[in-house]
């Protein structure tokens, strides 16, 4: 038995001396929102991603629960919107988890134009959701993840100087393979250009901007907050004098409002759930999918 001891310890040393060790720990990326766990999956498959929400959450409130913070607190990266989308809860994360490498978040908002901006707003419980900056639900329009892409892989690349070229070579692929994804959608696009819609919320305003369409009427009285009697009310006053395409509401939206309205304005004028992301974090195919899918959708209505 000591002479076995001793081999193992030998070979053992053996291992050590040929530069044999414990495999590093996977850089790991704490996403508040499924498309940018989506995006870094693209640009860095190796990565290890804590995703915050799911497709069925609205992203403006989160509660900051404790798995929530144990991740943030284990991750080398936070990937979010911006935008004040995650002002109600990320602060809160960030403040419990203790963790110096994530509070310079890498904010996709930060890298693109946002739409409709109101300089000097403030949200207050009676103002709703307002954002000073812009409308932050900015990848619903697949131009800004091109954009974000180019940010986020510089981002990458400093965080882990070893695979800036690798990180880069991913993300020119993904751009190429993009840009011509973006030509076939706006091809195909034609019949919804000029359509109207009516929506709750502005969850799909880039979408709306990107494919040409407007939306004509807001189901929610002020943003983020729950649709009202009155106000849907005073709505179905204008939509019957103009019908829309549709109305849009987003996955995890209570329906109520909207088939309420539907049904008083008729089959002409369905009501249309679509999924505000992506529904994990498969990377690009799930991107593709998401996007490809709220197309078809509308364009299903549209050929009605």
């Amino acid at each position: 038995m000591p002479r076995l001891a001793a081999c193992l310890m030998a070979c053992l040393g053996a291992c050590l001396g040929a530069g044999f060790a414990a495999p590093a720990a996977a850089f790991t990326v704490f996403a508040c929102e499924p498309e940018w766990a989506a995006l870094t999956r693209v640009l860095l498959p190796s990565a290890r991603l804590h995703v915050a929400t799911h497709a069925g959450q609205d992203p403006h409130h989160i509660e900051a629960r404790p798995a929530l913070i144990a991740q943030l607190r284990s991750a080398h990266l936070a990937v979010c919107t911006g935008a004040a989308l995650e002002s109600g809860w990320l602060p809160t994360l960030q403040e419990r988890a203790g963790n110096a490498r994530t509070r310079d978040v890498f904010f996709a908002a930060d890298h693109v134009r946002l739409i409709d901006p109101q300089p000097g707003a403030i949200g207050t419980p009676w103002a709703g959701d307002v954002h000073a900056e812009g409308n932050p639900h900015l990848h619903a329009d697949p131009r800004n993840l091109l954009e974000v892409a180019r940010a986020l892989s510089e981002r990458l690349g400093q965080e882990l100087p070893a695979e800036r070229a690798a990180i880069e070579q991913r993300r020119s692929a993904f751009e190429g393979r993009w840009r011509t994804q973006i030509a076939e959608w706006e091809r195909r696009a034609a019949p919804l250009r000029g359509q109207a819609v009516a929506a709750q919320h502005t969850t799909f305003g880039y979408l709306w901007h990107w494919l040409g369409m407007k939306q004509v009427a807001d189901l929610e009285p002020k943003p983020g907050m729950a649709p009202t009697p009155g106000h849907l009310q005073r709505l179905l006053q204008g939509l019957r004098a103009a019908p829309p395409l549709a109305v849009v509401i987003a996955g995890y939206q209570d329906p109520r409002p909207g088939r309420w309205l539907t049904g008083q304005l008729g089959a002409a004028v369905p009501l249309v759930v679509l999924p505000a992301t992506v529904a994990d974090d498969a990377a690009e195919k799930e991107l593709l999918q998401w996007l490809d899918g709220l197309q078809r959708e509308l364009l299903q209505v549209a050929r009605r």
